[in-house]
């Protein structure tokens, strides 16, 4: 069945008439089905913890728009839970951790094998919808890249700048890339476990990968990127990576090539054909529409839709938003730049 899937063609360097389409956060707070099934949870870590109710919201966009992949419910921030780190989340302000900036903190945390402990729902996610998905649909699993997870070690928070993750980079380099290199384990037995669970794809998220520059872009996000993508090839030839180095403007040339990923992954602050000419040279790019269109809708998502795809149509591409989806989106802006991709 797999060569029929119209995502995992792209992945393979098929250059396709209409390209696949799936949205970053596409099982999120925009859909009224999603709020009801998140409140019968209770919260969202429950939600990410429980494997029916998890499943559930990513099969409502499926049945709602058809896309052609779905991706696993969950966050980047179940592994420094399962690492020990403790996590909660503030209505209305997002994600707390326990942070990780001494070095006796850094010894509290857990070995990279005791992960599967709390990680286990995740899987068993992973297999509700390996069996249940329409047979078209690629399931997508996912982790956050080993420094933007350690940007919310280290900070206990997201911040707009990651400033305390920079600042433990300069004073204590050993502890921070003892930290670094703590996540990229675990990342890599938890995407394995993804896999072995019936991901058909993983992605590797790095969010915050704009704020590292030059030398540390390549040490801190391009490096562990390719240690994880190596692992993972190792382990299970033929599945494929994606990468998403956000913002990362001209760090994403050659990106593919480097890390050894299948895909990048691109945000709206680089043109389409711009990305055309100096990273879908390497193979397949994954994007890149503002999200803001999602909420604004009208002739303005229609003709950017179009230039998007017109100017990746050469190489193979899939369509997706440069950032997630946000709440005050409109369903309808939805199936209008669905509509538009698939030319109905």
């Amino acid at each position: 069945m797999a060569e029929t899937k119209k995502l995992l063609r792209a992945l393979a360097g098929e250059v396709q008439d209409v390209p696949p389409i799936w949205m970053m956060r596409q099982a999120g707070r925009y859909l009224p089905e999603y709020r009801a099934t998140r409140a019968q949870a209770g919260d969202f870590l429950s939600l990410c913890y429980n494997p029916e109710l998890a499943a559930e919201v990513t099969l409502q966009p499926i049945r709602r728009y058809g896309f052609d992949a779905a991706i696993l419910f969950a966050d980047i921030l179940l592994v420094p839970q399962a690492l020990g780190a403790d996590l909660w989340f503030v209505t209305g302000e997002g994600p707390r951790l326990s942070t990780t900036t001494q070095q006796s903190e850094f010894d509290a945390l857990k070995p990279v094998e005791d992960i599967h402990e709390t990680l286990s729902p995740v899987y068993e996610t992973v297999r509700i919808l390996s069996r249940d998905l329409p047979s078209e649909t690629t399931l997508i699993g996912f982790a956050g890249a080993p420094w933007t997870v350690a940007t919310y070690m280290i900070a206990g928070r997201g911040t707009p700048d990651q400033g305390p993750a920079h600042a433990l980079r300069e004073e204590n380099t050993a502890l921070f890339e003892a930290l670094l290199e703590r996540i990229t384990l675990a990342t890599i037995e938890y995407l394995s476990a993804q896999i072995e669970a019936g991901a058909e794809v993983v992605k590797i998220f790095d969010s915050w990968a704009g704020s590292l520059k030059g030398e540390a872009f390549r040490k801190y996000a391009l490096e562990p990127c390719r240690v994880i993508t190596q692992a993972i090839k190792e382990r299970h030839p033929g599945i494929p990576v994606v990468g998403f180095p956000r913002e990362a403007g001209d760090g994403y040339i050659g990106f593919a090539n480097a890390t050894g990923v299948d895909c990048v992954a691109l945000d709206n602050s680089v043109s389409p054909e711009w990305a055309a000419q100096h990273v879908q040279a390497d193979g397949c790019v994954q994007g890149n529409l503002a999200s803001s269109h999602m909420v604004t809708g009208g002739q303005a998502l229609v003709d950017e839709t179009r230039q998007i795809v017109k100017a990746f149509s050469k190489g193979p591409h899939i369509f997706n938003l440069g950032h997630g989806i946000t709440p005050d989106a409109d369903p309808e802006n939805v199936q209008l730049m669905i509509d538009t991709v698939r030319g109905r």
